[in-house]
């Protein structure tokens, strides 16, 4: 999905080898949720909570909660299963028949009908509504008429979607695409009502969805409170009483207030408190795999990180960094030096491959001197790394990374980091492309594909690809594997895409990251689903 963020940190205690740790500031103190409610830690999302325009996980965590769509991942297994859809028909592959089940109404009373998902994917995609999502509906006929590359739209809706009745509508694709129907539960597909339309700055201001939980109040910077809907008519019910989710700038803080009972509910495990975490909390500390990576993301629109012989450079950086000894020494057992661009949670038969990287992702400082001078050297002499550093112990793994590349290097500190405040500021340099060196450009899926990993964030002018990578031979072959109707070879060609990468570099995979988190004494029935967000709806509060 998005770029993905997690909680937050900095306290200045820990020795790291590779790593100067960094002090960061305070946070809401937060307190305790009341009778029902849970409390949990929160970073302020990027945008307003619309669905086609919240593309980082921060949102994507309240959407989940809002929102039912035709399909939803099972927080298990994460296999796309029929939520509104009541079933979803085609010959071809292209043409697709959706039925949508009745007795599904959003919060405010209104009924959810197929106009409610034609008419949210039609403004999705409409250029004049700056949708971050809008990409994701480039499949559907008609959709260049409504976003077109340069002026204004030549029509006001994609020809693609046409309404049959109240339960009924079809959607025409350009081409083929096999797994469509698996990408139905990302919430840009959400469904959309009448009031989202007719007084969109007052449903900004208070989101009405059709899933299990209400916005009660959002207060920015502070947190936002969800309640159970008591009308929610699916089986996947609320166990407690409401969510709050309370914004911390420093999860160092979120963990202290977790211990001290005044948090329920922290979602990322600061790294400076692994060491502490199962002491601490027992089985009431969760870590399992996750569908997340973390690489860093050149900025290719900048000529300097791609003229000719760069790719070289890329490749050299990448080869400088030493993955098993900051996984080891700073994340304690929660990250896995990448092998490739996807993700191990996919298993072998989903696609991911632990080789095809190969000796681009093995550190070896004699090879990456040699070809980062082979390319040209450093733009400058020098390369600077730049993330928020409010979440995710972002500091701490980017200072490891320079000094692995300065120790390789032998050079002096020729890498240095570029600390952005708060993730918000950072998401606005990324995705308005002011950044001059590698950023952080952490990935969470948003559903369990393959695909979701390599097109929306390499493919020619993806929602993001924040660094404007642009190969045609990597398009033809992801265009290809969309199209094909054997899983297997859908696959194979995704895989030979990733290939392309290895020789290019537009991003350097640095590890796997896990899905980690505390809870407190008052809750039982945690778990995080396939992309490390906790099942809220399934918290009990004691």
């Amino acid at each position: 999905m998005r770029g993905a963020t997690h909680a937050t940190w900095a306290a200045c205690a820990v020795a790291v080898a590779l790593a100067a740790t960094a002090c960061g500031g305070g946070g809401d103190s937060g307190g305790g949720g009341g009778a029902g409610i849970v409390s949990s830690s929160w970073g302020d999302p990027q945008n307003p909570l619309e669905p086609a325009n919240t593309n980082e996980v921060q949102g994507g965590k309240v959407l989940d909660m809002l929102f039912r769509g035709l399909k939803r991942y099972d927080p298990k297994t994460g296999a796309a299963t029929d939520m509104l859809a009541e079933k979803i028909e085609t010959t071809d592959s292209q043409n697709f028949t959706i039925t949508v089940k009745g007795g599904w109404t959003f919060s405010n009373g209104e009924p959810v009908t197929a106009h409610s998902f034609v008419d949210a994917w039609n403004y999705a995609a409409d250029v004049r509504n700056k949708q971050n999502n809008a990409p994701f509906f480039a499949d559907i006929a008609g959709y260049a008429d409504l976003h077109p590359a340069s002026g204004e739209p030549t029509a006001k809706t994609m020809s693609g979607l046409v309404v049959k009745d109240d339960k009924t509508f079809t959607v025409a694709l350009d081409k083929k695409f096999s797994t469509w129907p698996d990408t139905l539960g990302y919430q840009a597909f959400s469904p959309l009502p009448k009031s989202f339309f007719s007084d969109h700055a007052g449903w900004l201001d208070k989101p009405v969805g059709n899933g299990p939980y209400t916005v009660d109040s959002y207060t920015k910077g502070t947190g936002m409170k969800l309640r159970a809907w008591d009308g929610y008519p699916g089986a996947d019910k609320a166990q407690n009483a409401g969510v709050d989710l309370k914004v911390y700038t420093d999860n160092n803080t979120a963990y202290t207030d977790l211990i001290s009972g005044n948090l329920d509910l922290v979602d990322d495990v600061p790294a400076q408190q692994l060491k502490n975490v199962k002491n601490d909390l027992g089985d009431r500390y969760i870590n399992q795999p996750a569908l997340i990576i973390q690489t860093l993301t050149f900025p290719l629109y900048q000529p300097q990180w791609n003229k000719e012989g760069m790719e070289k450079v890329r490749r050299g950086i990448s080869m400088a960094i030493n993955r098993d000894e900051i996984t080891k020494q700073i994340f304690r057992e929660t990250r896995t030096p990448a092998k490739d661009w996807t993700s191990p949670a996919l298993g072998a038969k989903g696609g991911f491959s632990s080789t095809l990287c190969g000796s681009a992702c093995t550190f070896d400082p004699v090879e990456a001197k040699k070809l980062i001078q082979e390319g040209g050297g450093l733009p400058g002499g020098k390369v600077t790394l730049t993330s928020n550093v409010d979440t995710g112990s972002h500091r701490d793994w980017m200072d490891a990374v320079c000094n692995s590349i300065n120790n390789a290097l032998g050079e002096g500190p020729v890498c240095t980091v570029n600390p952005v405040g708060t993730f918000a500021d950072f998401r606005n340099q990324q995705s308005s492309y002011k950044l001059t060196g590698p950023f952080r450009s952490g990935w969470q899926a948003d559903y369990p594909l393959i695909q979701n990993f390599l097109q929306p964030l390499y493919f020619t002018g993806a929602s993001s690809n924040y660094g404007k990578f642009s190969d045609p031979g990597f398009d033809k072959l992801i265009d290809e594997a969309n199209q094909e109707s054997d899983p297997a070879k859908a696959i194979a060609k995704f895989q030979d895409s990733e290939k392309i990468l290895a020789e290019q570099m537009p991003a350097i995979p640095l590890w796997y990251q896990n899905g980690s988190a505390g809870y407190g004494e008052r809750l039982s029935n945690v778990a995080l689903n396939q992309f490390s967000v906790p099942v809220y709806n399934e918290i009990k509060v004691s």
